[in-house]
């Protein structure tokens, strides 16, 4: 069974959003350990941006300092783009962790980014981080019905 973590900086403010992840984590139980871990999004102002991003960025870092054999993957602009089918044989390895991480709303500090080197783009187009997770869970479904030949994916 895949073992996959989702950790985010913010939690889901939009229940009509919400109510799709759930539905995505409902479908994704028989296949998928997925774990949600929301981290605390810091507020900002103008002149304290790069501040937030720094304490978020040591948020996630202190996070991820737990799961040391892990595959940490950061979605970002600029990251790997996979299709369907390549990001299905990407994440379809049952002996590892993966922790996919999205950024709130200020994106990744540097020391995240210099820590990190793997990083994932579900689009050139920029998400919120609660449409991020969103279609990220889609797109885990999908490969994993790829993978064990379900009817989903056409």
């Amino acid at each position: 069974m895949l073992n996959i973590t989702l950790l985010t900086i913010g939690k889901i403010k939009d229940k009509s959003i919400n109510d799709l992840i759930l539905e995505y984590l409902k479908r994704l139980k028989p296949y998928a350990k997925i774990n949600i871990e929301e981290l605390k999004s810091e507020s900002f102002k103008v002149d304290n941006k790069n501040k937030a991003k720094e304490v978020e960025g040591e948020r996630i870092l202190n996070y991820l300092k737990k799961y040391p054999d892990s595959q940490v993957i950061l979605l970002t602009e600029n990251g790997k783009t996979f299709d369907s089918v390549e990001f299905s044989d990407f994440i379809n390895n049952e002996n590892t962790h993966f922790i996919f991480v999205i950024a709130g709303s200020l994106g990744f500090s540097k020391a995240v980014e210099n820590k990190i080197k793997t990083s994932l783009s579900l689009s050139k187009m920029t998400f919120t981080h609660e449409m991020a997770r969103l279609i990220l869970l889609e797109q885990i479904y999908r490969a994993i019905t790829i993978h064990k030949k379900k009817e989903y994916h056409y």
